[in-house]
């Protein structure tokens, strides 16, 4: 625009009674935080209201409308660690859609204009947060599911567009053969039919196609290696990695298209051991394979129906010696993990619903049937730890999938005991894996007889430590009554005083329960030695960094 449109726009905006969604007034400058917080807002708002742009206007009164003026300058203001103003924002606005930034001399004031393009395909974040206008407020995006579902929708979709350039002979024999495999257990009734049907017709109502033209989604599920050229700049690459248990990487193999017999070559590229288990009550040990095929393969079918291929990143597996890490880049869409286990239903957003579309014909996934909760079901039918997702680090879903028993009992425990849900299960897991529960978890699991010891340091109850036979273990982890550390104590010093810290610890912290860290055992045996100075029973004959623990012989009476 020019500099008499811009004051002809910004006076057109001026003139509506109310701000929008999409554009905001200030009066002066604000803070670069907030600043970029409000560019993230007008991004996903724009989107919502199916503008071009959103719009920060400085200096014009957010309530009257007037012209004010402002002062403020973005090309000399700094931001965090004195970085230039705007390339801070830049680097904080994901995906970027584009601002740009311009100073106007309207004849009632200095003005500066802030346009930022709209949200597309995905939500707008600024450094991890996203957030959106309602009304004339600005808040976080995550208090406003039904907007952020919202975004995931709009826009189109690269998974469905065709690919200029790419044929039926950009796709490969063998990957197309064994999807009329897997359509045909989809759907057995049209064996018939789909006998007589040209590798077109198939390809047009297994949905892998559109109206013939061959689309991304067939070039990834389908297409020959070579054909991930014809994706670019989209990223189409799955790397195994195999590593040792001091993370040193021993062997790799990279794998393009097609990615419909990706899940076969990873099978056969994962070392799956036999790992046996004894139940407690017989002398004959339960076999079974580290990794169940059917777990693995929906893992890393899930990376490749929700992979954010526009970031230009690579699916990836990594195999360790007692686990398997797989992941790929994009958001998790529905926020949480447990959410996606409590609905039981299908998931309402997807990043790539073309190519979810045509992984559910090919009976690659199953959007009905819950994918991510069959999975922990299935590990717990094994009687193996669950998959533990991480989704702390952004644009970036990773789940580990165990390899090995963690604790015997736990896993005893799934093995003979039938009357859990699935939701203890899972808290039952956490409490093997020393993860954090919360309080209201904690009494729930107490109420059942599940765990106990003093929150948050909790451990399988005795009750359910009988029940799988290990009570030595049991025992172990609880410890003994605190009369008894102390009688200890008195004896090592009556008997060999003065004792120094050490030998102290030399006795004790061995028969300390073992939940506990060796900074929390060394913690408790300088509690018990302080509680003993108190009562007048122990004396320090040394100094305070290098005791020298005495007895106090009771006064004559």
């Amino acid at each position: 625009m020019t500099e008499s449109r811009h004051i002809e726009f910004i006076d057109s905006l001026r003139g509506l009674p109310t701000e929008t969604e999409w554009f905001e007034f200030k009066g002066s400058y604000y803070e670069p935080r907030l600043l970029g917080e409000y560019l993230s807002a007008l991004a996903n708002s724009a989107c919502l209201a199916s503008q071009h742009r959103g719009y920060l206007v400085f200096g014009i009164d957010d309530v009257t409308h007037e012209v004010v003026g402002t002062r403020f300058d973005p090309y000399s203001v700094k931001a965090k660690g004195n970085q230039g103003l705007l390339p801070w924002l830049a680097a904080g606005l994901r995906p970027n859609t584009g601002f740009e930034t311009h100073i106007v001399d309207h004849p009632d004031g200095r003005i500066v204009l802030f346009e930022v393009g709209p949200a597309r395909e995905q939500p707008v974040s600024f450094y991890g947060t996203e957030f959106i206008r309602v009304g004339s407020s600005k808040t976080e995006l995550r208090k406003h599911p039904e907007k952020a579902r919202a975004l995931w929708t709009r826009g189109h979709d690269w998974s469905g567009e065709v690919c200029e350039g790419a044929t039926l002979i950009d796709l490969d024999p063998g990957a197309v053969a064994k999807a009329r495999e897997l359509f045909l257990v989809k759907h057995p009734s049209q064996a018939a039919e789909v006998a007589g049907w040209d590798d077109l017709t198939f390809l047009n109502k297994a949905k892998v196609l559109k109206q013939g033209a061959v689309t991304n989604s067939a070039l990834i599920l389908l297409g020959r290696s070579e054909s991930a050229t014809l994706l670019s700049p989209a990223l189409v690459k799955l790397s195994w990695i195999l590593k040792d248990d001091k993370n040193k990487e021993l062997d790799y193999e990279h794998f393009g298209p097609p990615f419909l017999l990706a899940g076969d070559r990873l099978q056969n590229r994962i070392r799956n051991l036999i790992v046996r288990v004894l139940p407690s009550g017989t002398l004959f040990p339960h076999e079974i394979t580290q990794y169940d095929p059917w777990v693995i393969r929906e893992a890393l079918y899930n990376c490749i129906a929700h992979q954010d291929y526009g970031l230009h990143g690579r699916i990836v597996v990594v195999e360790f010696p007692d686990r398997v890490l797989l992941a790929n880049v994009g958001n998790f869409l529905p926020g949480d993990i447990e959410t996606v286990i409590q609905q039981d239903a299908p998931q309402v957003i997807y990043r790539n619903p073309f190519l979810v579309d045509a992984m559910v014909e090919l009976n690659m996934i199953d959007t009905q049937g819950g994918g991510i909760k069959r999975m922990f079901e299935m590990q717990w039918q094994r009687s193996f730890p669950l998959p533990d997702y991480d989704l702390t680090e952004l644009q970036r879903v990773k789940v580990n999938i165990s390899g090995q028993i963690l604790d015997e009992r736990y896993t005893r425990l799934l093995m003979e005991r039938a009357d859990l849900d699935l939701g203890q299960v899972i808290l039952l897991d956490r409490v093997q894996k020393r993860q954090h529960i919360s309080r209201g978890d904690h009494r729930l699991l107490k109420a059942a007889g599940l765990v106990e010891g003093r929150y948050p340091n909790l451990m399988v109850a005795g009750v359910v430590a009988r029940a799988t036979g290990d009570t030595g273990r049991h025992i172990r982890d609880r410890g003994f009554d605190k009369q008894y550390y102390l009688d200890l104590i008195l004896a090592l010093v009556r008997e060999h005083g003065p004792v120094i810290r050490r030998e102290v610890d030399e006795v004790l912290v061995p028969k300390l329960p073992d939940r506990l860290t060796e900074k929390q055992k060394r913690r408790k045996v300088h509690n018990l030695l302080q509680e003993l100075r108190r009562s007048g029973k122990i004396m320090n004959h040394g100094t305070r960094s290098h005791p020298r623990w005495i007895l106090l012989e009771p006064p004559i009476t």
